[in-house]
Formats: structure tokens, sequence, C-alpha cells
């Protein structure tokens, strides 16, 4: 079994930061690309940013420059810098990460999500 646990989210002003994490535990043998995700009231689930073992990363465009992915492959730990945060960036922000467990089998799997709320 595999989780993925994220931790971080509230309620922030505009202008203001917030810091997520998601750790991936359980049966890992590799963790390949891994992601955030975000999904606001009646809107579809979005890519907010993604970055691959190598440590190359995509961001979408409404959060370059005020966001930042990292991560920790030793401790399959990863982060989400968000700065300058705007109203519109308020969801639920969804961990993503590409997994090859201890059986060798590739799946994608999903935390269960942290809410970000930015007032104005």
């Amino acid at each position: 079994q595999v989780q993925l646990v994220e931790s971080g989210g509230g309620l922030v002003q505009a202008g203001g930061s917030l810091r997520l994490s998601c750790a991936a535990s359980g049966s890992i043998f590799s963790i390949n690309t891994m992601g955030w995700y975000r999904q606001a009231p009646g809107k579809q689930r979005e890519l907010v940013v993604v970055i691959t073992f190598r440590g190359s990363t995509n961001y979408a465009d409404s959060v370059k420059g005020r966001f930042t992915i990292s991560r920790d492959t030793a401790k399959n730990t990863m982060y989400l810098q968000m700065n300058s945060l705007k109203p519109e960036d308020t969801a639920v922000y969804y961990c993503n990460a590409k997994i090859v467990t201890t059986t060798l089998i590739l799946s994608d799997y999903w935390g269960q999500g942290t809410q970000v709320t930015v007032s104005s």
C-alpha cells in the first residue's frame, strides 16, 4: 500500500504565503513524477506544477514566479512554496505521484487534498 499525505493548507490574506508538503509512504520502490493539482469550487481539477525525478519542472502560467516546487527524494517528500497568494488561488490542493511499488507496478496516487483559502 502507498499513501500520500498532504499538510500545510489554511487561510491566508492576499499577498501572503503558505507552504504545502506531501509525504509518500508505504511499499515504494521509486517515485517518478510528482505534482500538485488544485480544484476550485465549480471548476475542474487543474495542474499547478509537476516535477520529475531529475528535477525538471513545469508550472501553470497562473503560478509562474509565485509558486516554487521542490522535492526531497531521500524522504519521498514534495513541497510547494506559495508566495504572493491571490484570492483566485483558493482551492483544494492535491498531491499526485507516479510511484513504482515494491512489486514493480507503476500506478498513479493522489493525496486526500488540503484546503487553501486566500481572502481579499
